[in-house]
């Protein structure tokens, strides 16, 4: 059982991937910032708890937020099924692909077998297109090689994972009401949501006051971590390569302020896509430090950076007041 014309090439992150591969085979074509975009995507987390070997930065909304949210917006019909039982789980995904929809899934991509990175992490999503005997067919990023095949096995170790941002055997198919939606409100009402969230945070580790929080905390990392050349560099891959797009998510939030200035005519959007690409090469440049630090050694590094995230806590405030004021239609 295998479908045809499943696939989203070039995805850099495996939630809008997954949702644009599906997308795709209903005959809905977006571009992957427009997913994360109308999918009030953007955010920031520093998170850090005693059972974690070292910090966190996120800059996106928690696993298949997206997708739900972009359901919402352009009228998508979405349908989530969990269980707890594996015989349950697999026939939820055999039935969707025997009446012709691929499916997407979330997973602990560490169990899958053409990730060459082995790290637990349990809110990855890829899209499932087929099976034979022995192996599943997937759509993941074009960093994880696109259209990819693990086998059957470990595709349910993956899904049975439990453990922090897993889900209980979580698979899902949308359905499109035909014909390429009108944008327009879609995307003014996305990108005031999205930044009256940034912008009212309900704990002090989220959006731009969590990024303020991260400023205070990096300086401390050399001490924090128990191999500073292996976790300062790690968390800097993760913030430039870790499915984020670049710098965070914030060049593909760019991309997207982009493409939603030649859809709708807004002073404030035009503004607030000069902020954020005007934003995005800094969190770069925070990578590059916090990188530089665990390589040397070197506590500068980790003040540099800092000073970075102070005046990002302030910039993207500043951008986020601009696009909550993104007029309605």
């Amino acid at each position: 059982m295998i479908l045809e014309n499943v696939a989203f090439p070039a995805g850099q992150h495996c939630e809008t991937t997954a949702l644009g591969a599906l997308l795709r085979h209903e005959g809905l074509d977006l571009s992957e910032p427009m997913l994360f975009g109308l999918g009030e995507g953007l955010g920031f987390v520093y998170w850090d708890a005693r059972n974690m070997d070292f910090p966190f930065l996120g800059g996106r909304t928690k696993p298949t937020t997206i997708i739900r949210t972009v359901a919402d917006r352009l009228g998508l019909t979405l349908h989530v099924q969990e269980t707890a039982s594996p015989r349950k789980a697999w026939e939820n995904v055999a039935a969707a692909l025997a009446a012709g929809r691929p499916v997407g899934l979330q997973l602990d991509c560490y169990h899958l077998d053409y990730f060459t990175t082995k790290v637990h992490f349990g809110g990855h999503v890829v899209a499932m297109y087929g099976y034979d005997d022995t192996h599943a067919y997937l759509v993941d990023t074009a960093q994880q090689g696109g259209t990819v095949t693990t086998t059957l096995t470990s595709l349910a170790q993956a899904r049975s994972e439990r453990g922090p941002m897993t889900a209980r055997h979580l698979s899902f198919t949308v359905a499109s009401p035909g014909g390429r939606p009108d944008l327009g409100d879609a995307v003014r009402t996305a990108i005031r949501n999205n930044a009256q969230t940034f912008l009212n945070p309900p704990i002090a580790n989220l959006g731009h006051r969590g990024i303020g929080k991260a400023a205070r905390q990096v300086t401390r990392w050399l001490d924090r971590a128990s191999d500073p050349s292996r976790d300062l560099p790690l968390a800097a891959t993760l913030m430039e390569r870790g499915g984020t797009g670049g710098a965070l998510f914030r060049t593909m939030y760019r991309d997207f302020l982009a493409e939603c200035a030649t859809i709708v005519d807004d002073d404030n959007l035009r503004l607030g896509h000069q902020l954020y690409a005007e934003i995005a090469p800094r969190w770069t440049e925070v990578a590059q430090h916090i990188a530089a630090a665990g390589e040397t050694g070197d506590p500068k590094q980790l003040t540099r950076a800092s000073a970075i995230l102070t005046e990002l806590a302030d910039r993207e405030r500043a951008a986020m007041q601009t696009l909550a004021a993104v007029r309605p239609d």
